[in-house]
């Protein structure tokens, strides 16, 4: 006989709803997606100091969120052969048989249609737009073209990814701006030395799906170079925003310390060689973005705070 719950569901049962309810959380990949929705709220707050209603945050933070998750939901389909070839990757819900693409698709299907639905409603179309253009690039000409076709697949396929600060911006103005436009060339130039370094870390789980990633085509020394390269470009753009006014002395010296820190991994990897090096600087560059974004946003409300004080 089996043990019932008041719900009509034996506890064998309810763990396995929990369980499939977990491989749905998995499907939309959190951490990526907090990181990214973090970077929008930093575009909304930016573009609007003091004028952004706790309302329009939500439905912004919904919307974006719900879609980029769909975006991850279709990256799971698309990828689920290599994911079940690395061995990171091969307990997804997809490879190890929780899931079945149909689920997952239909799963995509109705958290995009819902994101789209009030981002257009409560939000605004430019943004709505913004935000599907932004889920093709990187669920369709990302994961199904570049990131099969060409080694610079994360350079070109970054644009995609680097939306999300503008994104926020244009949630706020209803329109594209040089401000917000300098957000995205900081993502943008930020995710070539982010992604690099996790590549030259799981380089032969690369090769061994057939995945052009830079250090497999090119070689690590290549990589190791053109990581250093991308950091000196991202520092550079990066105390754009103090030199457009956008931010001020505070922003300028968190930044340059942050950078120093970054180029000190770049260097450091480029010397020692070392796959632990490329981890360190892969993790390094994680929290290099979320504590940028929160020395620009500390800045920009510093004024209103000493006000206030």
């Amino acid at each position: 006989m089996s043990v019932q719950t008041t719900s009509g569901k034996s506890p064998a049962e309810k763990m396995g709803v929990i369980a499939q309810w977990r491989d749905y959380v998995e499907l939309c990949k959190p951490k990526v997606i907090a990181l990214m929705l973090f970077t929008v709220i930093v575009g909304m707050l930016m573009a609007a100091p003091g004028a952004v209603t706790l309302a329009q945050m939500l439905y912004a933070l919904v919307g974006i969120g719900l879609v980029a998750s769909s975006a991850a939901a279709i990256n799971h389909v698309a990828d689920s052969r290599i994911d079940a070839a690395m061995d990171r990757t091969k307990l997804r819900p997809l490879p190890s048989g929780s899931l079945d693409k149909t689920q997952v698709l239909i799963f995509a299907l109705v958290i995009g249609g819902l994101g789209m639905l009030l981002l257009i409603l409560k939000i605004n179309l430019l943004t709505a737009v913004l935000t599907f253009a932004s889920l093709v690039g990187y669920a369709v000409i990302y994961t199904m073209y570049l990131k099969r076709a060409t080694p610079q697949n994360i350079v070109i396929g970054g644009a995609a990814g680097a939306t999300p600060p503008l994104l926020g911006w244009t949630a706020v103005t209803g329109q594209v701006e040089a401000d917000g436009l300098l957000l995205f060339l900081i993502i943008f130039t930020w995710t070539p030395p982010h992604f690099w370094a996790l590549a030259i870390y799981r380089k032969e789980e690369y090769a061994k799906v057939d995945i052009p990633m830079l250090p497999v085509t090119h070689g690590e020394d290549y990589t190791r170079l053109h990581i250093t390269l991308y950091t000196v470009l991202m520092s550079l753009i990066t105390i754009f925003p103090y030199f457009t006014g956008m931010s001020g002395l505070v922003y300028l010296i968190g930044a340059i310390l942050l950078n120093a820190g970054f180029l000190y991994y770049a260097i450091s990897l480029q010397l020692t060689k070392s796959r632990t090096k490329a981890m360190a600087t892969f993790v390094y560059s994680i929290v290099y973005l979320m504590v940028l974004f929160a020395v620009l946003l500390f800045d920009r409300y510093l004024p209103m705070i000493l006000e206030l004080g």
